[in-house]
């Protein structure tokens, strides 16, 4: 006889079983503790570093379309210092890598000295320690390299946005780190330092020592969202993302990107693509050209799980933000079907909420069904941009639930997806209870290519067959 567990797992599989949009649920659940306020910049928190100009601010991406690079990012504050990275497979550091340095300046801020560097060349399924920083200022950490890409490797995301650096954001990051996850997706507004006057630089730094606690241990994907922009005519600064693109680099070269705010890696069993929601994507924009033809590239036979990132959520019931994800829908939403993208993953609204599979192709400005249908090679998405930033949750829902929102909370939190193999992944959304870990939603999702009937009797003959729910639920 199954436990509870066991059944409650049996119940989410049963419901992505039948096909079909069922009505969803919106929950009463209010949050009652933790103020949305920053957490003071004398906090133990945001401690500096001891040692002369040591290297903080420590975080890593990946470095290639791969997985066998990482990016490894950090900040000096009084002077360069060498731009090294040693690394080797114990704390022998018997490899060396060289990278760059810069620096900006934003109206009377000026940042500490930036470093990048590329480690590539890395063996998968490997633990690598690394050391930055000369003298007894030195630091060191480590970081594991994914599995080889194959079709059945299993691995761990998760997905946090709109962090902020709030007593919220730090238990948010507390309750990752006991998850397990292995890589972050993050789907954009990293510091919030635009909410202070002269958008000051200060809250990057930070916001970087507070987060390095997991960013200089597992990569982390970013993605820019709207409180990156940091548009300042009115200060002398005109252009777009400064801090941002001075402080977070990303692998677009290797996805053949023309810009460091959209681009693709493949990580296990995943293909990764990151678009921006504050660049040009409409049709002909390099963007826009640049998505056509990572389309193409994606092989599903070796990285079955498509996942894509942006910060304005295309499907979103919440007063806040309504819509604003409705332009980059018309322009993007065909391709998603006909790709079969398995999720989407959003912030900017500060709240959850998750969809059936369902599209609104068919809609035009003169004929057509006006409202999303339910379809089965339409992407699930998911807005997660409660992280748990100073501007407070969206606690506004529209009502009644619209039919293709299957659910709905207005709480901070994080979620975690695992893939387990090339057919079943399995999500969970965790709620920041008052502080506590929480899991409110767990959801088993079907991979999108492997479940057409043709590739399903293929596998059935060459890999493995499931014969019935147990066997399924087996698998994890």
């Amino acid at each position: 006889m199954m436990g509870w567990g066991l059944l409650m797992l049996s119940l989410h599989v049963l419901s992505f079983l039948v096909s079909g949009v069922t009505s969803g649920h919106t929950s009463s659940y209010v949050r009652t503790e933790f103020p949305s306020t920053d957490i003071p910049l004398e906090s133990e928190w945001f401690a500096i570093p001891k040692g002369y100009n040591a290297p903080q601010q420590v975080h890593i991406t990946q470095g290639d379309y791969d997985g066998k690079a990482v990016i490894v990012s950090w900040v000096t504050p009084e002077e360069p210092g060498p731009a090294e990275v040693f690394y080797g497979k114990d704390k022998q550091y018997d490899q060396k890598a060289e990278g760059t340095t810069t620096n900006y300046t934003f109206y009377d801020y000026k940042s500490g000295y930036i470093h990048h560097c590329l480690v590539n060349g890395l063996e998968y399924n490997t633990k690598y320690y690394y050391k930055i920083g000369s003298g007894d200022s030195a630091r060191e950490f480590w970081f594991e390299t994914p599995p080889a890409i194959d079709p059945d490797a299993s691995y761990t995301f998760g997905i946090i946005g709109d962090l902020g650096q709030t007593f919220n954001s730090l238990s948010t990051l507390q309750h990752y780190e006991k998850t397990g996850g292995q890589t972050v997706l993050f789907v954009g507004d990293l510091s919030y330092a635009d909410r202070y006057e002269h958008n000051d630089g200060i809250l990057w730094d930070s916001w970087g020592r507070l987060v390095e606690r997991s960013t200089a241990y597992q990569p982390w994907i970013w993605n820019a969202g709207n409180h990156e922009i940091e548009y300042r005519p009115d200060l002398g600064e005109t252009s777009t993302f400064k801090p941002y693109l001075h402080r977070y680099m990303t692998p677009y070269l290797a996805s053949k990107s023309s810009s460091p705010m959209w681009y693709a890696v493949r990580r296990a069993s995943a293909h990764i693509i990151v678009l921006s929601s504050y660049s040009p994507f409409v049709k002909y924009t390099p963007q826009w050209l640049w998505l056509k033809n990572e389309f193409k590239r994606v092989d599903r036979e070796k990285t079955p799980w498509l996942i894509v990132l942006m910060h304005s959520p295309m499907y979103n019931s919440n007063e806040a933000h309504y819509m604003e994800g409705e332009s980059m829908r018309a322009a993007f939403e065909k391709w998603f079907v006909k790709y079969k993208v398995d999720l989407v993953f959003a912030g900017h609204v500060h709240a959850y909420e998750r969809s059936y599979r369902i599209s609104n192709v068919n809609y035009n400005i003169t004929s057509g069904n006006r409202y999303p249908v339910p379809n089965k090679s339409a992407p699930v998405y998911i807005t997660v941009g409660d992280g748990g930033n100073q501007e407070g949750l969206a606690s506004r829902f529209y009502d009644p639930q619209p039919d293709y929102s299957a659910f709905r909370e207005a709480s901070y939190g994080h979620s975690v997806l695992q893939l387990k193999n090339r057919t079943h992944a399995v999500y969970q959304w965790n709620r920041n209870d008052d502080g506590n870990n929480v899991p409110a939603e767990t959801v088993v999702f079907h991979n999108q290519y492997w479940t057409s009937s043709t590739r399903r009797r293929r596998l059935k003959k060459n890999h493995f067959h499931l014969e019935n729910l147990e066997d399924l639920i087996s698998l994890f």
